[in-house]
This record gives C-alpha cells, sequence and structure tokens, in this order.
C-alpha cells in the first residue's frame, strides 16, 4: 500500500478496469516510474508532467507516454499527471495493492545486507522468512527474524504462503534451493547466484549477477577509452583485437 496516503483516508479509485497485457519493456520501466512518483509524493507534490517524470525516470517523454497509456492514463494538457492516482494506477498493475511476503535463502554478506534492507516494506514486501546451510548461521537473528535451516524451506514457504523467493547463496547450490521453494509452492523467484536455473513451466525467475553487471561496464570504460585513444585522421595503424578480429583496412575497422 502507498505510504503516501495519510492513515484512514479512502483508497482513491484505481482508473484500470482489467490487468492490461503490458510489453515487457513496460513492465520493466513502471518501477522506474515508481520511484520517482513517490518522491514526488513525498515532498507534496500533486501533479507532474510527462517530461518532468520522463528525465526522472531515465526515459524519454514519448516512451512514458505511451506506456502510461496502457495502463489508461493519459494526463491533463497544461497539468500533467495526478501523482497519487498514478502511484494507485502503478502499484495496482505490478500488484503492489497487497503486501506479499517473501523468503530469502543464503544469509552471507549479500544476504544478511538484503535481510536488513527497510525499503522493501514501503514497497509492498515481507521479508518472512531466513534460511541457510551453515549451522554458524541459523538461528541467527536478523531484522527480528530468526534465520531457520534450509530444510525448513518448502514446509515453512507453504505454511507462510511465500509468494517469492530471493536466493542469494553460492551458484552450486542454488539449484537444490530453487527446487525446494518450487516445491513449497513458490512460482516467482530472484536469482543473486551467478548460474541458470531449471524450473518448470509456470515459474518466472529473474536473475541477478552483479558480475555480469560490472563486465557491461567494464566494456563501455573499455570503449570510451579506446574512442579517445583513436589515432588521427588518416592513420595507418589500430591495436589489433585478440584472434586475429581486428579489419585488415583502417577505414573498414573504423567503419568509414
Amino acid at each position: 500500500m502507498s505510504p503516501h496516503r495519510p492513515p484512514g483516508e479512502p483508497e482513491r479509485p484505481v482508473a484500470v478496469p482489467a490487468l492490461p497485457d503490458l510489453p515487457e519493456a513496460t513492465v520493466a520501466r513502471l518501477p522506474e516510474y515508481l520511484r520517482a512518483l513517490h518522491n514526488l509524493a513525498e515532498n507534496g507534490h500533486e501533479t507532474v508532467s510527462s517530461e518532468w517524470l520522463a528525465t526522472a525516470a531515465g526515459v524519454n517523454s514519448a516512451k512514458l507516454r505511451k506506456d502510461l497509456s496502457h495502463l489508461g492514463s493519459y494526463g491533463t494538457r497544461g497539468v500533467g499527471y495526478d501523482v497519487a492516482l498514478l502511484i494507485d494506477q502503478i502499484e495496482y498493475v505490478l500488484g503492489l495493492t497487497q503486501r506479499r511476503s517473501v523468503a530469502l535463502v543464503g544469509v552471507g554478506n549479500l544476504g544478511h545486507a538484503l535481510a536488513g534492507y527497510d525499503g522493501f516494506a514501503t514497497r509492498g514486501f515481507r521479508i518472512a522468512a531466513l534460511f541457510d546451510a551453515d549451522p554458524v548461521r541459523v538461528g541467527e537473528e536478523i531484522n527480528g527474524l530468526v534465520v531457520r535451516h534450509v530444510d525448513e524451506l518448502s514446509r515453512v514457504a507453504i505454511e507462510e504462503s511465500i509468494a517469492i523467493g530471493v536466493i542469494a547463496t553460492p551458484a552450486a547450490a542454488a539449484q537444490r534451493v530453487a527446487d525446494r521453494l518450487v516445491a513449497g509452492g513458490v512460482t516467482s523467484i530472484l536469482n543473486f547466484a551467478p548460474c541458470v536455473l531449471t524450473v518448470p513451466d509456470g515459474v518466472d525467475v529473474r536473475k541477478v549477477d552483479l558480475a555480469v553487471e560490472l563486465q557491461i561496464l567494464s566494456f563501455h570504460e573499455h570503449r570510451k577509452a579506446s574512442l579517445t585513444a583513436l589515432p588521427a585522421a588518416g592513420a595507418a595503424t589500430l591495436t589489433p583485437l585478440p584472434g586475429d578480429l581486428a579489419a585488415t583496412d583502417p577505414q573498414e575497422a573504423i567503419g568509414t
């Protein structure tokens, strides 16, 4: 539920009569819009222009307007979008009008940080259970929750009506954890382990690999450095790529 609404104030009617069939790219951008809208609401703003909201979310305004049109929200010319109403619409579409229970498996450095993060509660999620296989970790209390042994995972997932499982274990253990989550009725998994999971049809997996993200950023750093170091126009040599991948013609290599 939106934290911007004062206690006791009735919920605004959600202007989305049925759950729309949204493009995946639009779904991926909605949380960014929601983050920006919550910031606006917390600072007392009642309306926002498409240009401002697009800039805050890192997209162009035409794309934002198209995304929001899928929700049945078109804004008002000269006024913009009603911030509170748009929050309600996006939260409805993302299924955030009810708090979802989350199980976190693996309370090493990353898992411990995730377990202690207070931001989940204000965005519709409740960390309901923590698990680990390390006897040293089992029994530890983190943010009011006692870490259970992973052998209890399937049973607790059923008892606590766990909606989402978060895997923050080493790669070697991730598939076994995923199998136990599925056995406990969990159909959505967020995987931080650097591996690909095999799950049945109907189970959604989102993979977050921090090393991959860093490698992508490394590519961009390498590319920027290479562009900066390009020889003057007409120079006859370029740094060869590994494996003889460089073009033999300098003009071909720089795409002219």
